[in-house]
Formats: C-alpha cells, structure tokens, sequence
C-alpha cells in the first residue's frame, strides 16, 4: 500500500546482491531489499523481463522496499554467465531462454527464502512484466508459493501449437485451472504482444474456471509502459497502474 507520508517519519533501507539456492539447488545471484525494521513485512518476488537483470528491476526492487515490502528479484539468466544485461540476455534469448520449469523453481525458492526470514509476516506475491508477466501468471499456476500474482503485459500467455519451443512445450493460458492466487493484469490496448484479443481470451479463461482476478486496459499505452527509461512509457497510465497495483497487493498481503 502506498505511503501517507509525514515530515517526521523514519525511513531506510537495506538493498543489496545476494546469493541463493534455486532449481537443483543452483547458487544463483539475486537483488534483495527490504525496509529497515523488525517487521513483520510482506513480500514480493519480482522476474526481470526479457532484456535482462538490469538496472530497471533493481529501481523497482527497491520501489517494492520502499513501500513497506521485503523484495526480491532472482537473475533469470544466472547460469547464462555475465556480463551486462544486455549481453547476457542476447545470450539468453539465443540459446531459448530459461527453461519454463526452472523458472517456476526459482522463483519457488525465492519466495521459500524470503518467507522464512524472522522479519516476514509469511505472505508473499510474485510480480513480472513483459516475459516475467508470463512467468508470473505461470508460477501462480504451477506453483502454490504465492499469495498474490502481479502480470503486467505478459507476452506469450497465450501460445500458438506452432509457437512452443523445447523450453515452453506448454502455453500458460493451458493451466489457468491451476491459478492459486489472487491476480492482477495490467495491459497496453496499443500492445502486439500480448494483443487486446489475447487478453481477452486470457481474461475469459479466467472467467470460465471461475478465478479471483482483475485486469486494466490502458489506453494510449503499448508495451512496457512503466520503463521510465524508454519511449513506451506514459506517465499518467504508469501512475495509475502503480496505485491500482498496490492497492492490489496491500488487499492480498498485509
């Protein structure tokens, strides 16, 4: 929930880069900030989009912090080696990308790790855009480690038969039975990926298995629409989303 800010209150944090255990018990690097404090704190984990672990997903690891949240955001493309984020994530997307189920493990010991510190409140949500919105909406299914799920344009929810390589034999959409938590979609109506009609046919599977959800269409909004650092961003539609995001997640969560 955000901040009603006085002249008088305390604020701090504490981010830094940590190492944790994921699928197959991998060490892999992750991005943790959290509000100094005793707590209890809820929690998010957040799945960097397709460009990479980048500078993006540490300003918004932190923006979580800084609204009251333990925040932690995983390297995708750890065992990709490093480098920059750009050149990681060429990698990444050159060899096809994160294996679906290794995310869904990571992300499973992200939120096993942030849940178990003394200063959790035990409630934990998952958050992604672009590509991390597909896997958000995909460990929400896959996965019952989440509270609350936050999908912002995911791309590629809905998949063609043609379009599921050896990494993503299956499309998310095909699981939406299996949602175990509240969700939350945010989409651009300018978007190509996903489309207004692909999150349609997203929102009426949600409908169809009867699911605990709400989405918002912005119109004069395309893809990525919160990147401040970028041409896609909008800066009435972000602000908006943001609020309607942890209203969302306060609800869930605190």
């Amino acid at each position: 929930m955000p901040h009603n800010y006085t002249t008088d209150q305390y604020e701090g944090m504490i981010a830094e880069t940590i190492t944790i255990n994921g699928a197959n018990g991998d060490a892999i690097n992750t991005y943790f900030a959290r509000p100094l404090g005793d707590g209890p704190f809820p929690a998010m984990v957040l799945i960097h989009h397709l460009p990479g672990w980048d500078e993006l997903y540490r300003d918004f690891t932190r923006k979580f912090a800084h609204h009251g949240y333990l925040a932690i955001s995983p390297d995708l493309y750890h065992r990709f080696g490093h480098g920059t984020p750009d050149d990681v994530a060429a990698k990444a997307r050159g060899e096809g990308g994160a294996p679906d189920d290794q995310v869904v493990a990571d992300m499973s010991a992200a939120a096993a790790y942030i849940r178990s510190l003394p200063y959790s409140n035990g409630k934990v949500g998952v958050f992604g855009t672009c590509s991390g919105g597909r896997h958000a909406f995909l460990c929400a299914c896959r996965s019952t480690s989440f509270d609350a799920a936050v999908e912002c344009w995911g791309g590629r929810v809905v998949q063609a038969e043609d379009d599921r390589p050896p990494q993503q034999p299956v499309a998310p959409i095909d699981y939406t039975a299996d949602l175990s938590c509240p969700l939350l979609g945010l989409f651009g109506a300018e978007d190509a990926s996903p489309t207004p009609e692909q999150v349609e046919q997203h929102e009426q599977a949600l409908k169809d298995a009867g699911k605990d959800y709400e989405f918002h269409m912005y119109e004069g909004a395309g893809h990525g629409f919160f990147y401040y650092d970028r041409g896609a961003y909008r800066q009435e539609q972000a602000v908006d989303g943001w609020n309607k995001l942890f209203d969302f997640i306060g609800k869930h969560l605190s």
